[in-house]
């Protein structure tokens, strides 16, 4: 006889969901993270390339990759800046800058251009840390994500279908007590953010600001690099991922203010991070400028 009910059932309910994904990421609110996405089965793409993985200096390929390049990150962005609750997470959308075209990066594994569309946060709580990606035994208090679109597709939702359509920057956090320097970018982010706290509100920001400020002085040469997918559903296997190695210094006045978001439910947004998948073999490759021979002394 021909499939049974069971079957058709289980080949179905995938269907069940739909998405809207814009910035990398879904705007589906189906799914939370009470088992940070272990329970995300038959809403999130199963494969051997998913993300957030553990990286590390001893279980990477060190080649002498091209720095990351980033064009017309120096350049301001048009305005409104808004930075928007989405219930999972803080985005904003990147627009066009004063002179009419996108930030875009190139180098590292890329092949080719890809054009920033948004940015967003994964944090803790006061009690934990919340970066994705575990470098060197490491996890951080946050993980910034700078999402790309591959130049030769149309928008995300295309890009999202090919291996080589999206590129998303990862930029951790650490908390200090005292911050050496302090990031004005950053600084009018996280200063808006308790205007937020609700699901579903939005602000602009103040002035104007270009993409490379949320950078700070992060040291772009040192990064880790791989094939990899979205961190949040449908989970899609077309990200190729630059994790820088290095934190950014981040006051804990600043990062607290994250900790205060609420969800679509009115709780508190936290530990909003993905299990760390399988590596299933892939190749990790680590770009550095730096004398590895201390490391691996000691």
């Amino acid at each position: 006889m021909g499939v049974n009910l069971f079957q058709k059932l289980f080949f179905l309910l995938p269907l069940a969901y739909q998405y809207s994904p814009n910035d990398g990421s879904s705007e589906n609110t189906d799914w939370n993270y009470d088992q940070n996405g272990a329970d995300w089965q038959g809403i999130c793409a199963t494969g051997f390339r998913q993300t957030p993985i553990k990286l590390s200096v001893d279980s990477s390929l060190i080649v002498p990759l091209p720095r990351m390049y980033f064009g017309n990150y120096d350049v301001r962005l048009n305005e409104p800046l808004t930075l928007v609750n989405k219930g999972y997470t803080v985005d904003m959308t990147i627009p066009n800058t004063r002179n009419g075209q996108r930030p875009f990066i190139s180098g590292g594994l890329l092949k080719g251009q890809y054009v920033a569309e948004g940015v967003h946060f994964h944090w803790g709580s006061p009690v934990s840390r919340g970066s994705e990606h575990v470098i060197n035994r490491k996890r951080y208090d946050v993980e910034m994500h700078i999402v790309h679109r591959n130049t030769r597709y149309n928008d995300v939702t295309e890009a999202l279908n090919y291996i080589d359509g999206v590129a998303v920057l990862g930029v951790m956090f650490k908390i200090v007590r005292n911050p050496n320097n302090r990031y004005p970018g950053l600084r009018k982010l996280f200063s808006a953010v308790p205007a937020i706290v609700e699901y579903g509100s939005e602000v602009e920001l103040p002035g104007s600001m270009t993409l490379g400020q949320l950078l700070g002085d992060l040291n772009t040469s040192d990064f880790y690099t791989y094939k990899g997918s979205l961190t949040t559903p449908e989970c899609n296997e077309a990200v190729t991922w630059t994790v820088f190695a290095q934190p950014l210094p981040i006051s804990l006045s600043d990062i607290s203010k994250l900790w205060i978001l609420q969800d679509s439910n009115g709780n508190l947004i936290r530990n909003n991070y993905r299990t760390l998948q399988a590596r299933n073999s892939r190749p990790v490759f680590y770009r550095t400028n730096k004398d590895l021979s201390d490391y691996y002394l000691g």
